[in-house]
């Protein structure tokens, strides 16, 4: 744990409406993250929250946010389809990513907690990333449809950035999600992008 929180911020990409339950920002996050660190967050509603459980630099994304020399913009999501967010968008809430630029580095786009859909196309051609880190492993809640991307989700962000660097998380290492990493690794082996295609074993560091 201590070199988990060895870090200069916190990102907080969504609060699902400060549900306690929230799988992203939880009561052993509000516990174990020290309250003076800097941390960001979506929106101003979320900040509230996390200014209110004591937390004492919090901060709001924007498209133009940066932070020691590092360009942080944030970008727009759907956690799920919008038939999905019709009937539950209340307990799934906002999400965002965000895009990481820094001279001299390659742009990482991580896609939060989303689906393919306007937004991510829309956040691939304005920032043209080099790596994108998506939460691949196609959540599902009761009587509802994929809440987070899956395999042909992935599949199109392979074939809308032929050159990137992609990195798949959120797999079986979340209770709800129903992709695996050997159905993701067989599915993007059959369409011919898995040498570009990195899925890290729980608790593998990778570097790009």
């Amino acid at each position: 744990m201590n070199t988990i929180l060895d870090v200069d911020a916190v990102i907080v990409t969504h609060t699902h409406n400060g549900n306690p339950q929230g799988d992203h920002w939880d009561e052993a996050a509000v516990k174990l993250v020290p309250k003076h660190l800097p941390l960001f967050a979506q929106h101003e509603a979320d900040a509230a929250r996390i200014r209110a459980q004591g937390f004492t630099d919090v901060r709001v994304l924007t498209p133009e946010s940066s932070f020691k020399g590092v360009s942080l913009s944030w970008t727009p999501g759907r956690h799920g389809t919008e038939e999905a967010t019709a009937v539950a968008g209340e307990g799934l809430g906002d999400v965002c990513g965000i895009v990481f630029r820094h001279t001299g580095e390659e742009t990482l786009y991580l896609t939060g907690d989303t689906r393919w859909n306007s937004y991510v196309r829309k956040t691939l051609k304005t920032y043209k990333p080099d790596v994108i880190v998506m939460n691949a492993g196609f959540a599902v809640a009761t009587n509802l449809d994929g809440i987070i991307m899956g395999v042909e989700d992935v599949n199109e962000v392979a074939e809308a950035m032929p050159d990137a660097t992609l990195i798949a998380s959120h797999l079986e290492a979340v209770n709800h999600c129903t992709v695996t990493r050997a159905d993701l690794r067989k599915f993007s082996k059959l369409m011919g992008f898995d040498n570009r295609l990195l899925i890290p074993e729980d608790g593998e560091t990778v570097s790009v």
